[in-house]
């Protein structure tokens, strides 16, 4: 069972407000089971309510993912594009965009694991596409400053380099979300040791 259960009621509650606690619930459960795992009477006892009323507002299963999927995405994004338009550059803005994502996820890590569950369904395969899109593109802007700051414009180191700060992003991310004791600041702060450790240099978000 998941944990911080919010029951969402059945009366009383105007539907725009009830759908939206039924994502929190059911972005909750998709988030520790996975997609493949979970099933709508599972969501529909966590959330207090009827099963036949989640396909009433949703439905399908694929489609009430697909609906948290969106949810967990747009909020990622919006908080990696907020921190981008801070001015940071290179490693302070590596740093700035980790504190950012931490701090959104406070409480709610089900968005992470939703934006990267490997077993989501065909259908949400668009979605993913767009998420991913969007994340390789500001990646790749701040890489390419970074990379900047040393005089390099190779366009295949780019690529590489692109490739590595995506894998030590989600894998910091994902250490973080396995260790649920640890506190956004707390890892934003590890972040920055574990930096200045690998690039010889003191930097700050």
């Amino acid at each position: 069972m998941t944990t911080a259960t919010r029951r969402t009621g059945t009366k009383g509650v105007a539907r725009a407000e009830r759908e939206q606690q039924i994502l929190e619930v059911a972005g909750r459960v998709f988030g520790e089971h996975g997609f493949a795992a979970t099933n709508v009477a599972e969501i529909a006892r966590e959330a207090g309510i009827s099963k036949p009323l989640i396909y009433n507002y949703f439905g399908s299963k694929e489609a009430l993912f697909e609906r948290c999927l969106a949810t967990a995405s747009d909020l990622l994004i919006d908080e990696i594009e907020r921190t981008a338009a801070l001015g940071a550059v290179g490693l302070t803005r590596a740093l700035a965009t980790l504190d950012g994502v931490f701090g959104v996820l406070a409480g709610r890590t089900w968005v992470w694991r939703v934006a990267n569950d490997p077993s989501a369904p065909s259908s949400a395969s668009a979605l993913l596409g767009s998420y991913r899109e969007r994340l390789e593109a500001l990646a790749h802007d701040g890489v390419r400053e970074l990379l900047a700051l040393a005089g390099d414009d190779d366009p295949l180191d780019l690529a590489a380099m692109v490739a590595v700060w995506s894998s030590v992003f989600a894998a910091l991310v994902d250490w973080w979300c396995a260790h649920p004791g640890v506190a956004p600041a707390e890892m934003s702060a590890r972040c920055e040791r574990l930096f200045a450790a690998v690039f010889g240099a003191e930097v700050s978000a």
